[in-house]
């Protein structure tokens, strides 16, 4: 009955187990997670309602893996949990960031600002920023997944759901220890441990870790390399103190930290517009790279809009109407192959300080709980994973050397032969030369490297390559601590309660996101120069020579008061209810720089320029600010009440209304300025639920339905302007159906199967501006591509073609162009200056330039028009939100072959299937996320006396391209489609240990 036993120890919601480490070094059963045997069966121990519970009588939708079912079904990190949980996916996303999406709401709002919908806890306390979804578990006690808002003991983020990880606590009882060691394809390296010491009958000392090592699962063709490869470690140790019989005292630290050349995106894809107004077209997601003629480098040093700002055209890196720096670039088809210059950096790390304290009151029991986090993460890749051509750059950056050696010429306004050079002009464009051609027009060229302090190449700090670089790089250091009082009961009779409060605080004191490219570089050293030198200002630039969204500090002040009470209505009838009050105050300073001040190149420090004072960060605050200052409060009650009723002792029923909050936040100050938000308010939910929970058979099989629906008030989600994350809010209608089944038909078989349906739509008229479509599908409108600043705006009106055919060619511009008929786009384009077709429509063309003005009468005559920025909004009525697939299924099969020498032999099989989803609430085929299918396969030797293992295992067996997610980025860098995936096919073997 042993092996059975041990195999049963693993069942619960959706997982299986096989011994991890054949170990039960875990405590006691109620720490392990496991209760005692009756006879086949074995009940998982959760603490979803703050108290140590049967998982089936528990009446929330939950799912609990423990240490060997996570090995069984090869779940390795929080990405892994998806392919068994039914109605939750997770996928990487931009900026760093992560989103782990039970029943339709995931992390859609992006920034600083922004809380999780899904509540990550270790041990019961909240995380704040964690690099959890990067570590790899080891040494658990488990993992628990609760589906569906937690408005009483979770609070404020737990719009989703909660994650909590359970570490596993030191064992008084005596010594253990525990190693595993594998090694797979792309020498892959992996070792975890533990060990285990009893000091006394009072105190015990656990230490585990864990290291990972291996090659790139993307090939670079670039230099052959092999990249976004994984070097990382973990360790944790943990102290137990049970000083007397009704008091226990765990103390835990942890710490993380991986150093390599992690992707943040895995891929980038592009159905290429030709006309280059939009970059990319939106009706499907190429192997192919953006037009970068619509990007905001190129159109920043275009002739066109060099000749509207009165500087030589011979300066330029080429036109926006002719070949791009992409133009013959081959795109690899295949999500495992790039051609990149740049190879990604990536760096996270993650301290945390626990300390938990568990005292008996006789009838009573009270909890203590604090934690203190420090996190840090650190990448930089390839902006556009591509090489781009410099051919174009020639002539400019000849022009630029000429100039650099002998100054502004004098010509003869006759011939226009050179008759000499102004004298000491040349200083203003020797520095732009040094510093990003040092070796001459021919030579290599220098792109700003990025610090914490906005030094780039005219402050000597660069990366210079043969080809032009454009990179970007996400940062942030957090800080946060939090803690946490519980009081529970625990009475003979029908009635018990639980009270509590939590206060938390964190602090962001560095979020950051930097786009760095040659093109912004020279941009900002031609424009910055001769606006100087038309001034009689000293050499300058505009600085920041490179882009940067910088948070110099935000922080969150949260506290929340709650309380349930569990009243046993009759023996079989229970009623739990239960209120919270949330409070939460962020504030945030912030600014978005680039091309904004002058800067004299002599000055090492932009923000110590003389003319920083003609930046303000805050056009929105009188006066003139270096920082936009905010700070926002919410408050909201939520709560829960659920009606419980067993049916017999293995069946029981549940009814729930539950009230969910998610605070609102600030959005980020926007270059150029763009009418967005300043803030955006805090998210509700109204979720009812109606599950079963059934064991039959005496544990020979266990089936649970669920039923839900849920009313969403002003869903967050984000959207990127002017190469900002911005958020918005949605309401939305979502229901869906979940079941869960585990059967055992014979002694040696396990089988767990779930299925999932989920609908989860846009309710209500909300309309909202498509970046891929900014016409609306408004064949008489006008898309145009703004030279000043990338951003696309739509100018509609029946005269709408007629207006720019008339202007343009005034400005210099070529008229309106039409998109491929396969392109999605019923408009036509163009590129333009949004700012002089407002001012021509609103009958003030003269404003602009006075010897314009005649010609108001004319442009009159094409009718009523509207320029809209950043587009002509349609209705998402009835879309479907993102990363919500519709249906989900996964089987795992296992079973036990027992040998007369008492070795047992354990194969086991999961397969996982996702349905369509989509990555983005505008929906279409462009959109679309494909159903994909994942398979693992593993088997295990264990010895008679479990003590040793030997495993093989596969993980994607089909070496399936799942696509898990994807992100629209915005028009200034031409609307390409970032794309997340999962790992390829992995295969090694395992050896294990356990004393």
């Amino acid at each position: 009955m042993r092996i059975r036993a041990t195999l049963m120890a693993g069942i619960c919601a959706g997982a299986i187990a096989v011994p991890a480490y054949a170990q039960d070094v875990t405590g006691d059963d109620s720490e392990s997670g496991i209760a005692e045997t009756t006879d086949n069966e074995r009940i998982i121990i959760v603490t979803a309602q703050r108290q140590a519970q049967s998982l089936q009588e528990v009446p929330i939708a939950v799912s609990a893996f423990d240490s060997e079912a996570l090995e069984a079904q090869q779940i390795e990190n929080a990405s892994d949990l998806q392919l068994t949980l039914p109605n939750v996916s997770f996928t990487k996303s931009n900026f760093t960031a992560s989103s782990f999406t039970i029943r339709g709401i995931g992390d859609l709002c992006v920034g600083v600002t922004c809380d999780a919908a899904t509540a990550i806890h270790v041990n019961g306390s909240p995380l704040f920023g964690t690099r959890l979804f990067e570590i790899e578990y080891f040494d658990l006690e488990r993992v628990e997944v609760l589906r569906g808002p937690q408005g009483t003991l979770f609070g404020r983020n737990a719009t989703s759901g909660v994650v909590n990880v359970v570490t596993a606590k030191p064992d008084l009882s005596g010594f253990g220890a525990a190693a595993e060691f594998e090694y797979g394809n792309y020498n892959s390296i992996r070792a975890k441990g533990m060990v285990n010491v009893p000091v006394g009958d009072a105190i015990g000392v656990r230490v585990a870790g864990y290291y990972l090592n291996r090659d790139g699962y993307t090939e670079n063709l670039y230099d052959n390399s092999d990249i976004d490869g994984r070097d990382m470690f973990a360790v944790r140790g943990s102290i137990r103190f049970e000083p007397t019989a009704s008091t226990t005292i765990d103390l835990m630290g942890f710490y993380f930290e991986e150093d390599d050349d992690r992707l943040r995106i895995q891929k980038q894809t592009c159905q290429r517009d030709p006309t280059g107004v939009l970059g990319c077209l939106a009706t499907r997601r190429d192997f192919d790279s953006t037009n970068a003629n619509s990007t905001l480098a190129s159109v920043l040093t275009s002739r066109e809009l060099f000749s509207l700002q009165g500087i030589p055209e011979a300066f330029a890196l080429g036109s926006v109407y002719e070949t791009d720096a992409f133009a013959n670039f081959d795109e690899p088809d295949d999500v495992r192959t790039v051609n990149t210059p740049f190879t990604p950096e990536y760096y996270a790390d993650e301290l945390q300080l626990q300390a938990h304290l568990d005292q008996g009151l006789g009838d009573m029991n009270l909890s203590v709980t604090g934690i203190y986090q420090e996190t840090t993460v650190d990448s930089r890749q390839d902006y556009n994973l591509g090489v781009q051509s410099r051919a174009g750059y020639a002539t400019g950056l000849n022009t630029l050397q000429f100039f650099a050696d002998n100054g502004l010429p004098i010509t003869d306004p006759d011939t226009g032969a050179i008759l000499g050079f102004v004298p000491g002009t040349n200083a203003y464009f020797a520095p732009i030369a040094e510093a990003l051609i040092p070796g001459g027009p021919n030579g290599v060229l220098c792109t700003s490297d990025n610090d914490d302090e906005n030094r780039g190449a005219y402050e000597g700090n660069s990366v210079c390559s043969d080809v032009p670089l454009a990179f970007d790089r996400s940062v942030q250091y957090q800080t946060s601590w939090s803690a946490e009082a519980i009081l529970s009961s625990d009475f003979d009779g029908p009635f018990n309660f639980l009270v509590g409060g939590i206060y938390a605080e964190s602090e962001v004191d560095e979020n950051s996101y930097y786009v760095n490219s040659f093109g912004l570089d020279y941009a900002t050293g031609i424009l910055g120069t001769f606006s100087a030198l038309a001034n009689g200002l000293p050499p300058s630039y505009l600085a920041t020579s490179m882009y940067r969204n910088n948070t110099t500090d935000f922080k969150l002040e949260s506290f929340g008061i709650f309380g349930e009470v569990y009243f046993d209505i009759t023996d079989r009838l229970s009623l739990t209810a239960g209120l919270r009050y949330n409070d939460d105050k962020k504030t945030v300073s912030a600014r978005t720089t680039l091309a904004s001040f002058l800067n004299p190149f002599s000055n090492d420090d932009p923000f110590a320029s003389p003319f920083v004072g003609g930046y303000d960060a805050d056009p929105g605050t009188d006066g003139v600010q270096d920082l936009q200052v905010r700070e926002v409060s919410f408050n909201e009650i939520t709560g829960r009440a659920v009606i419980d009723y067993e049916i017999s002792p293995d069946n029981n029923v549940y009814f729930s209304y539950s009230r969910g909050y998610k605070s609102g936040g600030i959005n980020p100050p926007l270059s150029p300025i763009f009418d967005v938000q300043e803030s955006f308010g805090s998210e509700s939910i109204d979720a009812f639920e109606i599950g079963s929970k059934n064991t039959f058979g005496n544990g020979a099989a266990q089936i649970n339905l669920t039923g839900f629906y849920y009313k969403y008030s002003d869903l967050q989600l984000s959207r990127i302007v002017a190469r900002t994350s911005v958020n918005d809010t949605i309401d939305a209608d979502i229901w869906g159906i979940e079941l869960e089944t585990i059967l055992s038909p014979s002694y040696n078989w396990l089988i767990n199967m779930n299925v999932s349906y989920l609908n989860a739509e846009v309710a209500g008229d909300q309309f909202f501006s498509n970046p891929r479509d900014p016409g609306g599908g408004d064949p008489d409108a006008v898309i145009i591509k703004d030279l000043g600043n990338g951003s696309l705006c739509a100018i509609t009106g029946a005269g709408a073609d007629g207006f720019v055919n008339f202007l343009n060619p005034i400005l210099g511009l070529q008229g309106t162009s039409e998109f491929p008929a396969d392109g999605g786009i019923a408009s036509s384009g163009a590129f333009g200056i949004c700012d002089i077709y407002a001012a021509a429509a609103a009958g003030a063309i003269g404003a602009v330039n006075p010897d314009l003005a005649p010609l108001q009468p004319f442009i009159d005559g094409f009718g009523p028009l509207a320029v809209l920025s950043p587009g002509v909004e349609v209705n998402l009525l009835g879309n479907k939100l993102p990363q919500a697939p519709e249906l989900k299924a996964s089987i795992g099969v296992q079973y036990t072959a027992e040998f007369g020498s008492g070795w047992t032999l354990v194969p086991r099989v999961d397969v996982a299937m996702t349905g369509e989803q989509y990555g983005n609430v505008f929906n279409g085929n462009v959109n679309r996320i494909e159903p994909f299918v994942q398979a693992n396969a593993q088997m295990q030797l264990n010895s008679p006396d479990q003590r040793f293992y030997v495993r093989g295992f596969v993980q994607n067996v089909f070496d399936s391209d799942s696509v898990t997610g994807l992100y629209l980025t915005d028009a200034s860098s031409g609307n390409f489609t970032n794309i997340f995936t999962l790992d390829p096919r992995r295969y090694g073997i395992a050896v294990g240990a356990k004393f």
